[in-house]
C-alpha cells in the first residue's frame, strides 16, 4: 500500500501552461487592425502545449467516477428546520433538479430515488439510525446500482467514506457531480484549467483521507527517502505547487482577457452580459438577438462553460457585443464559482446585464435569488447591478409587470421591445449622447462618423454640400471628432 501511494505522489509534478478561449462572431471585426490583434493572441496561444494541458486535466481526477455509464440511486435529505433548510423551494422540486443533473450525463440513468426527512443533516450518516438502516436495505436490494447521489452541497470526507462503506458503491454530492458534468463538457484549454483548479479541494480531501488510512497502518507518518518530509507533507507540497501553477496560468489568462476587453473598449462597442440559471435559454436568446448561425443552443445543464462574444445590432444600428456566460446552480460551494472567476470577470467589466429567467420553471423565484446572490458575491459595481434588465423567457402571455420584459427567444416574440430597452439602457449607462451634427460632405467627416459612431439619419442635404447627421456617439469619440475636424 505504501509503495503504491508513494508512486501516486509524483503524479502531481505536471507542467501547466495558461490558456484562454474567446470567440468573436462580429463581421465588423475583420478589419486589418483587428486581424493583427487577434493573430498576435492566437500565436501566443499556439505556443501552449495542448498535450500538457490535457495531461494535467486527465491525471488524478478526484471524483474517481470514470467514463463508464452509471445506474444512479438518488437520495434527497429533506431538512425540516435549521440553517440548511431551503425555504424558496420544495423537496420534490429539488429532487427533480437532481434527476436532471444525472440525466445530463451520457449513458447515465436514474434507477430509483427517495426523499427522506432528516433532523440531523450535519451527522456523518445524515439520517437517524432507523431511516439510515431502511435506506441502506433499499439501496442494496436494487440490482445494478453503481452510484448513489446524495443531493447535498458537499459531503465531508469522513461522511463520504462511511456512506460508501455502508452502501458498497461510489457516493456523489452536488459538488462532485457538477464537476464531472463540467469535465464532460470541457472542450477548451480555459475550461480545463478552471475545472482543474476547482478539483483541488477534492484532491486535498482525498489526500487527508488516504493518509489517515495509512497512519492507521503505520505508514502515513514515515519520512520519504531522507527528505525530512512525511508522506503527507510531501503530497501537500506537490498539491500546492500544482495549484500555484494553475493559478499562474489563470492570471496570464486574465491579462489576455484584459487586453481583449481594452480592444473592445477602444472600438467603443457596448458590452452586454447575458446571465441566468443554467439552461434558462441564454444562448437561445443571444442567437435570436444576433442571428448568429454558429450558435447551437442545447437543452441541457451547463452546456456553456466558456465565455463567447457575439455582435448584434440595435434598432438605431448601434452595434453591441453580447457575452454568453456559464449558467448558475443552487447549493454549490463558493470554491466552484471562485474557480471560474477568470471567466466571470468579463461580467464585471460589462456596460449592461441581462438577467434571463425561465419563467415557466416551477423554481423560477428560487433561481432568481441564486443568480442575484452570485452576482453580488462577484463584487459587481453597484452601477452595473442597477442596470440589470430582467427578461422572462419561454412565455406566451404578456405580463403586466413593467419592470420585466416578456419574450420567447425560441419563437422570437418580444425581441424588438427588448432591443429598444437595451438601446435605452446602453445610452443611459455608457454616457453616450444623441446629437445632430452639421457635416461637410466634401470631407471625410461622414465616413469617420460611420466608423466611430452610430449614424441614425442623414438629412437636409443642401447646395452648400452640408448635411445634418443624427448620431449616437460617446464623449470620447466626440472629443476626437472635434479635435480631428476642428469643430467648435
Amino acid at each position: 500500500i505504501f509503495g503504491r501511494w508513494l508512486n501516486c505522489c509524483y503524479q502531481n509534478l505536471i507542467p501547466v501552461l495558461p490558456a484562454r478561449t474567446l470567440s468573436l462572431t462580429a463581421c465588423m471585426f475583420k478589419s486589418k487592425n483587428h486581424d493583427t490583434d487577434n493573430n498576435s493572441l492566437e500565436e501566443e496561444e499556439d505556443e501552449i502545449d495542448e498535450a500538457e494541458i490535457e495531461e494535467l486535466f486527465q491525471q488524478q481526477i478526484p471524483t474517481g467516477i470514470g467514463e463508464e455509464e452509471h445506474r444512479v440511486f438518488i437520495v434527497h435529505p429533506d431538512v425540516k428546520w435549521g440553517s440548511r433548510k431551503q425555504y424558496l423551494t420544495t423537496a420534490a422540486l429539488q429532487m427533480e433538479e437532481a434527476v436532471g443533473l444525472v440525466n445530463t450525463l451520457y449513458n447515465w440513468s436514474v434507477v430509483d430515488k427517495i426523499i427522506l426527512s432528516t433532523k440531523t443533516p450535519e451527522k456523518k450518516r445524515i439520517f437517524g439510525k432507523g431511516n439510515f438502516q431502511a435506506l441502506t436495505e433499499k439501496i442494496r436490494a436494487i440490482s445494478g446500482v453503481t452510484a448513489v447521489f446524495v443531493n447535498v452541497e458537499r459531503l465531508s470526507p469522513s461522511s463520504e467514506k462511511e456512506l460508501q462503506e455502508a452502501w458498497g458503491v461510489k457516493v456523489l454530492d452536488r459538488y462532485s457531480l457538477v464537476l464531472h458534468i463540467f469535465r464532460c463538457n470541457a472542450r477548451t484549454k480555459e475550461a480545463k484549467l478552471q475545472i482543474s483548479l476547482a478539483e483541488i479541494p477534492l484532491l486535498r480531501s482525498r489526500l487527508r483521507n488516504e493518509v489517515a488510512n495509512l497512519d492507521q497502518q503505520g505508514g502515513g507518518s514515515r519520512y520519504i527517502m531522507g527528505s525530512g518530509e512525511t508522506l503527507f507533507e510531501m503530497q501537500q507540497r506537490l498539491l500546492k505547487e500544482r495549484e500555484l501553477k494553475i493559478r499562474s496560468a489563470l492570471e496570464r489568462l486574465r491579462r489576455k482577457r484584459h487586453l481583449l476587453r481594452s480592444q473592445r473598449k477602444h472600438r467603443d462597442f457596448p458590452i452586454v452580459s447575458v446571465m441566468g440559471y443554467t439552461n434558462c435559454g441564454k444562448t437561445t436568446l443571444i442567437k435570436a438577438l444576433t442571428g448568429d448561425a454558429g450558435l447551437q443552443p442545447k437543452d441541457q445543464l451547463f452546456a456553456t462553460l466558456d465565455v463567447t462574444v457575439h455582435a448584434g445590432q440595435l434598432p438605431s444600428h448601434m452595434t453591441v457585443l453580447y457575452v454568453d456566460t456559464i449558467g448558475f446552480l443552487s447549493q454549490l460551494p463558493h470554491q466552484l464559482i471562485d474557480s471560474f472567476s477568470a471567466t466571470l470577470e468579463d461580467v464585471t467589466h460589462s456596460d449592461l446585464i441581462i438577467h434571463v429567467r425561465d419563467i415557466s420553471h416551477p423554481e423560477t423565484v428560487n433561481q432568481k435569488v441564486n443568480v442575484l446572490n452570485v452576482l453580488k458575491n462577484l463584487q459587481i459595481p453597484e452601477k452595473l447591478l442597477n442596470s440589470i434588465i430582467e427578461v422572462h423567457n419561454k412565455i406566451d402571455l404578456i405580463e403586466g409587470d413593467p419592470e420585466v420584459i416578456p419574450i420567447s427567444a425560441l419563437k422570437q416574440h418580444g425581441l424588438e421591445v427588448l432591443k429598444e430597452k437595451i438601446e435605452d439602457a446602453v445610452v443611459k449607462y455608457t454616457g453616450k449622447q444623441i446629437m445632430t451634427l452639421k457635416v461637410q460632405l466634401n470631407s471625410s467627416q461622414l465616413a469617420w462618423l460611420y466608423k466611430e459612431a452610430t449614424v441614425q439619419a442623414v438629412d437636409d442635404v443642401g447646395d452648400d454640400c452640408t448635411a445634418n447627421v443624427k448620431v449616437i456617439i460617446s464623449q470620447a469619440a466626440y472629443g476626437r471628432y472635434r479635435k480631428l475636424f476642428q469643430v467648435t
